[in-house]
């Protein structure tokens, strides 16, 4: 198959570092050129299933504006300019829990759309994660941080308490890492 090529690109809206909407004009392969084909930039962010030593899930509860109303969430968030999307993950857990983790396993990279755009989620796998610092997180969202058991985490995916489809996919691909099956 051959690829779509980018023949300009336009921004729209520049809103703040979270969100930029570009018009794209892109050639086909078969040649046709389509205008009007709209992009989303967003920032690339991680996420990180973090279990601790005794087989714990550290997740929040929180209320999610996007939601409207009240799901679980694994610790994440955007990376920094330059930043690796490990190291992000690294600091997002130390920061939203006061959590470090001995071992890390990616479970793999995804564009968000794969028709706009709209950023990379980085999956990760924490083991063996211990507090180490208070908490030092600066998200909006109102959080209470929970330790779950692995019986607690597979009701709450099969419930649907994970209400965004990124944090779903997350603690799915970690349980079937935990589980010794193949995953990224």
């Amino acid at each position: 198959m051959r690829p779509w090529k980018t023949r300009a690109r336009r921004v729209i809206l520049n809103h703040n570092r979270f969100l930029t909407l570009e018009n794209h004009e892109v050639e086909l392969p078969d040649g046709r050129i389509i205008l009007d084909w709209p992009w989303i930039v967003s920032p690339d962010y991680v996420i990180c299933v973090a279990v601790t030593a005794d087989g714990r899930f550290l997740c929040f509860r929180q209320f999610k504006y996007g939601v409207g109303e009240v799901t679980l969430a694994p610790p994440g968030g955007y990376l920094e300019a330059g930043e690796e999307p490990l190291v992000a993950a690294q600091r997002e857990l130390r920061e939203e829990t006061g959590y470090a983790a001995e071992a890390w396993q990616s479970l793999g990279s995804y564009v968000v759309d794969g028709n706009r755009g709209g950023g990379v989620a980085h999956l990760f796998l924490a083991r063996g994660a211990r507090p180490v610092v208070a908490p030092h997180a600066d998200d909006l969202e109102e959080q209470t941080l929970l330790r779950l058991s692995r019986a607690d985490v597979d009701a709450a995916l099969a419930q649907g308490a994970f209400k965004v489809l990124p944090w779903a996919t997350a603690v799915a691909l970690a349980l079937r890492a935990l589980d010794g099956l193949e995953t990224a």
